[in-house]
This record gives C-alpha cells, structure tokens and sequence, in this order.
C-alpha cells in the first residue's frame, strides 16, 4: 500500500471512522504510521491462573460459562469463567451487551486487564481479550496507548496500525549508513515498528533513542545549516579601537565583572570578522547585559555606523535609551540615541526619522517596528534584540534589503537556558553567559506562604507600602476560572482595592488590555502613582522600577521555577531590600519545586530543574512555531542531544549532500524556517 493512500483502504475504516481519524490528523497511511502512542500498558508477563495476583495480568485462557444480564438503572453485566490447566478466574465486563455472543467456546484467548476486588471477589476486570495469536495487537504484550478521539479508540487504532505492518517493515532508511552504524541505532523501519508494537522494553528503548536522536540530529542540522549560510554573508567589519573601549570602561559608575569583560571580547572578536556576528548573550538578572550591549554600541558609533536596539515593549525600549544615553553621554554619544515607537504621534515620528537621515541620530531605540518603518538605516552595522532572540531569516532580510548587507546581531536575554536547550533551540547562536552579578547586588529575600498567613503577610506588607516602597501582584490568570483555585488579576484587583489595602492606589495589568492602556498603567506604576500593581506576567520580561520592593506571586505553584525567578527579578533593583513572597492556592505541605526557589538564586540550576520536572515550557511558556516539538526525544537527555549535535557537524565536515536523503531535506527545510524565529 502506498504512503499516500487513504486509510478509508484498511478494511473496517469506512467515511464515518476515516472522519473520526481525520479529527486526529490521521488521513493517509503514512499520517498512521508517523502517529506515536503517548504512553503504554505493560501486559507482557502470559502468568499461570494459579500464580497471578492484584494488578495488571494477562492469562492465556478458554472462557466459558459466559453469562449476560441487566441490573440496576440499566447497567449490563457480563461474567466469564476463563480457565487454564493451572486454575481459574472470574471475568467481569461492565457495559458491553455483545461479550456473551461474540466468545467462542473451546477457543484458547489471551486475556489482558486489572485483575482486582469486586464485590468481595477478585475478578479480571474490562480485559481486552483476543483469540491466541503470533501477533496479539490488545494483549499479551506491551500495549500501546494513543491519543483518542471521540468515536475513535486505541484499539482502533491498533486495529488499524496491525493491517499495515508490512508497510512499516518496508520503510525506508532516512538517515546516512555511517551514522545509523557509528550511533549503534536500530533502523528506522525497526525503530518504528518497535514504537507501535514493542517486543519489549529494551526494544522500546532502542526505538525511541533512535527516533529521539534523529528528532535532535534533525534539529541541530537545520541550526548549523543556518548557522554556516549566514557565515556566508559579508557584514561590515568593525575594527577594536582599546582606546575607546577603556575611556568606556573608565566611565562606568561600578567595575565591570570578570564575565562581563569576557562577553564584550568575545563580541569584539566577531565584529572583527566580515561575516555577521550572531551571538547571544545570558545573563540572570542583575548581571549587566546593557552595560555589554552598550560597549558593543559604542564601537559602531565610533566609527560613524548606526546601532538598532530592539525590545519587547514600548516601556522596556524608552528605559533603554534613558539608560544607554546616560551610559554613553561621557563619551559623547548621548545625543545620538534616539527613540522610536509606536506610541509617538506622527510629528514626534517624523522627526525621529530626519533626525536618523541626517545622522544626528545613529543609536535607533524601539519595538520589532522599528525594522518596519520607513527609517534610514543604510548605515546599520549592529542591531541589538532584547529579550526576542528568536530574530531570524525573514527579520534579517528585512533590514538586509535597508542596509544592503547583513547587520551583526547581538541578542540578549535573562532567561538562563540550560545547555541541552541552547544546543537545540538556539543551536545557531554563539552563546555567551554573564554568570557573575556586579557586587553589591542584594539576594532577593523569599519565603513561601501559606493562605492562612495572608493577614499576617499583608500587615508585613504594608508597612514596607509606609515606608514608600511598591509592589507588584502577579496572578496565573487574567479572569476567574472554575477548575483552578488561584485568584485572578481581576479578582485580586477587587480584593485589594476594596478589602486588604483600599488606603493605597491599586492598579491592574494584562495581556488583554490594548497597548497604550498597558503602557499607560505601567508608566503610572514607574512614576509611582500606583502603590500596588496587579498583573499576570506580562511583567516578566524588562521592567525596572527601582523603588518596587516586593513581588507578590499568587498560587505559585502555577509557574514554572525559571518563571519566578525572572518575576523576583523585577524587585530589588533599586537601593532597597528586596522581598518575594511565594502564595500558596492551598495550606498544603510545598512542593520540593517551590522549595527549591525559595532556596536559591541560582537561575541556571531552577532552569535545569525546571526542564527536568516540567519540561521547557516552564521555563519559556507556550513555545511558539513547533520549534521545540520533540514528539521522542528528551531535554534532559544531555548526552543524546551532544551525542546529535556531534554527528549533524560530522556531517557537515564530511560535505555530506542533503539530497541523497530526500526525507531527510525535507524536515531540515521545515526546521530551518523555524529555528531562531520569533
């Protein structure tokens, strides 16, 4: 059967069910076959009657004395007695009228179920049964359970799955001979048919390392690919001047870190070179990203280029220009920081953009609009991109066709990544660490709280309030919700402002709220005409207000350990001690997650931990384009992903032809369009 045929071809798949697998995604053979269980039932062990006991079991059995009956409120019962030369077991199937008629008598059965107390009984309950095979697809095995639809079941599935075995088996290879040798890896028409029907958990093994190293080989292909095309673009070179480098340094307020020194070399040296630098820069928190960001800037300018910083917010970029014309006013570059945003009225515009043409201004600060509009950048040498480093292919066309070369791209971000996460996700950045903060940084105090000491807390709090302090407030959701117990932004809002704190001025933010209300509320909040700030975490990301003290998280255990710790970044930053109060839903006993924040400050180990207990989007939210889609393999298994990575290098050092490999081609080409994009 052709991959391409439509599985209305498998017998017992008429238009009803092929709509039911169409809800699944699931059309063609080859959509089947690609389609993964998500976990498995182990019913392996063919046990004796006599020896079994509570649990998972599976029997090989004749079933007789098989007996139907209705009882109460229409609930149908169906009793067996299934028997072997050992002993024998009372069989119970609730709900299913056509057992009695469909078990053949004197027929041998594997019988596959929780065999448990019923009625002061134990019985086999619900079994999957089927007649004694060489291939039992429900029984005697390990049984794979997929994703379901309404009118659709697992067996179905299988049922299906078992008709195209031979399709399975005749799979061709998609990955190169030397690798699938040098890697000790199954085949790929093994590795599949072992994911649907395994013989046992070690081939079950086999077949996911298999299929996970391909996902990550895949992956890291596609990372390099782009990695080494845009190598092959020329960008201006921007010669290291050390002159300008320690007048910089000479005016800094506080002695550059050790890290920090090391990161602007690194950034030197690619500027250096006439192919675009394409680099990211990690940084928790404190450590002084802007100061680097602000050093590379400096070079440029030297040397009569310009200087795009973008960042995610209209608020974040006005703060970077006061902050970087400050940094970069002593050397004589202040006024040449400009400010452009959608928020500016179309005069304010205007002007900005005579001023970039006429080169009074050379160091462009705004949103991702700032590649849209109509501004002048022939001169663009290095763009800076806070917090968004997903600034791919399309984004650098973009200003390639303005500046008629590719720019040198810096990208910055506080969201410390663990190392199996850079080398896929970011696998075509050169990735930099500021892991030492600039001394005199106070820890961040925090402590979990349990509901029944919020009175306490909020005494706590609003002596800090007295004291002149801010906080903020941050909610998993914007509006109530029936299934989850924690407080909403706007329930909180209410509660505070009418109950807790009425004395004090409440604000409310949300992701919901149109852009110039959001900015409106936040500037309010920065100029300190709002004590309290309730929001979700649209915060998160870039905001500085350096007399907010406490950060407020309520039902804590919402979010994802890497997610708190870039919400306690945003207090503390000024010359005041700052505080973050972990809110329970519950007076439950914390988890050893919460535990673990609490603890520390290390955002490098609560991302690993956080990618370890809940996967990366604890640490990124909801991951955008499919990028991170690995249906098999695991983040955490760092020595796959290294292993992966290696190899998608050897194949690049060893002029492999993609080609050869149409399948392959293919998924590379996907990925390429996603990998590094916003």
């Amino acid at each position: 059967m052709t991959s391409d045929a439509s599985l209305q071809m498998l017998k017992g798949v008429g238009p009803a069910l092929a709509q039911k697998f169409a809800v699944l995604g699931l059309k063609t053979v080859a959509d089947l076959i690609d389609y993964y269980p998500r976990r498995y039932e182990d019913y392996s062990a063919v046990t004796p009657i006599a020896q079994i006991i509570p649990g998972n079991v599976s029997v090989r059995a004749v079933i007789k004395q098989a007996k139907g009956r209705y009882v109460r409120r229409g609930m149908h019962i169906t009793e067996a007695v299934a028997s072997d030369e050992t002993d024998s077991v009372r069989i119970i199937w609730f709900n299913q009228p056509y057992r009695e008629a469909s078990l053949k008598s004197g027929q041998e059965y594997y019988i596959s179920g929780n065999f448990e107390l019923s009625h002061q009984r134990l019985s086999i309950m619900n079994p999957s049964i089927e007649l004694v095979s060489d291939m039992p697809l429900n029984t005697a095995r390990i049984v794979p359970v997929y994703r379901e639809t309404k009118g659709l079941t697992s067996r179905q599935i299988r049922a299906a799955l078992g008709q195209v075995i031979t399709d399975i088996q005749a799979l061709a290879e998609t990955l190169p001979e030397w690798i699938v040798k040098e890697q000790g890896l199954y085949s790929r028409s093994k590795a599949i048919m072992h994911m649907h029907f395994p013989d046992s958990v070690e081939d079950l093994e086999e077949a996911k390392r298999r299929l996970g190293f391909e996902e990550v080989f895949q992956l890291s292909l596609a990372a390099l690919s782009n990695k080494y095309e845009l190598m092959t673009e020329s960008a201006p070179v921007v010669p290291f001047e050390e002159r300008i480098a320690k007048e910089f340094v000479s005016h800094v307020p506080f002695p550059l870190t050790t890290a920090q020194r090391k990161v602007v070399w690194q950034i030197y040296q690619d500027m250096q070179k006439a192919h675009p630098m394409n680099r990211l820069v990690e940084g928790d928190v404190g450590s002084g990203k802007t100061v680097v960001a602000a050093m590379a800037a400096v070079m440029v300018l030297h040397h009569g280029h310009q200087v795009a910083l973008m960042a995610p917010t209209e608020l974040l970029a006005r703060q970077h220009a006061e902050t970087l014309q400050k940094l970069l006013e002593p050397l004589g570059f202040g006024s040449q920081v400009g400010l452009l945003v959608g928020g500016m009225t179309a005069a304010q515009k205007k002007r900005a953009h005579a001023h970039i043409a006429s080169g009074d201004i050379r160091f462009m600060v705004g949103t991702q609009a700032l590649i849209q509009d109509k501004v002048d950048m022939h001169e663009l040498e290095l763009i800076i991109v806070d917090e968004q480093h997903r600034f791919g292919v399309e984004q650098r066309k973009t200003l390639q066709a303005k500046a008629g070369h590719m720019p040198h791209v810096l990208s910055l971000t506080a969201t410390p990544i663990p190392r199996s996460l850079a080398l896929t996700l970011y696998g075509e950045l050169d990735v930099s660490v500021l892991d030492v903060k600039p001394p005199g940084r106070t820890e961040i105090v925090t402590k979990i709280v349990s509901p029944n000491s919020r009175d306490q807390l909020y005494t706590d709090i609003d002596a800090e309030l007295a004291a002149g302090r801010q906080m903020f407030v941050v909610c998993p959701l914007i509006t109530e919700n029936s299934e989850i117990t924690a407080l909403s932004a706007e329930e909180m809002y209410e509660l505070m402002q009418k109950k807790y704190f009425k004395h004090r001025r409440v604000g409310l933010l949300h992701g919901k709220m149109k852009p110039a209300e959001k900015n409106e509320i936040m500037q309010q909040f920065v100029d300190h005409e709002i004590d309290i700030l309730v929001s979700t975490t649209v915060i998160e990301v870039g905001v500085d207000v350096p007399n907010a003290s406490i950060m407020l998280i309520e039902g804590a255990e919402r979010f994802g350990l890497a997610q708190i710790h870039q919400l306690r970044g945003r207090v503390g930053r000024g010359k005041h001690q700052g505080y973050c109060y972990l809110m329970m839903s519950d007076s439950k006993a914390p988890s050893k997650r919460l535990r673990a924040v609490e603890s520390s400050s290390d955002g490098f180990r609560l991302a690993e931990l956080d990618l370890q207990l809940r996967g990366p989007g604890a640490i990124y939210g909801t991951m955008q384009h499919g990028q991170l889609d690995l249906r098999i393999a695991t983040l955490t298994d760092v020595r796959l992903i290294a292993a992966a990575r290696e190899t998608a290098q050897q194949f690049i050092d060893k002029h492999e032809n993609l080609v050869q490999y149409p399948y392959l081609m293919q998924q590379v080409a996907r990925l390429r369009a996603v990998t590094n994009l916003n």
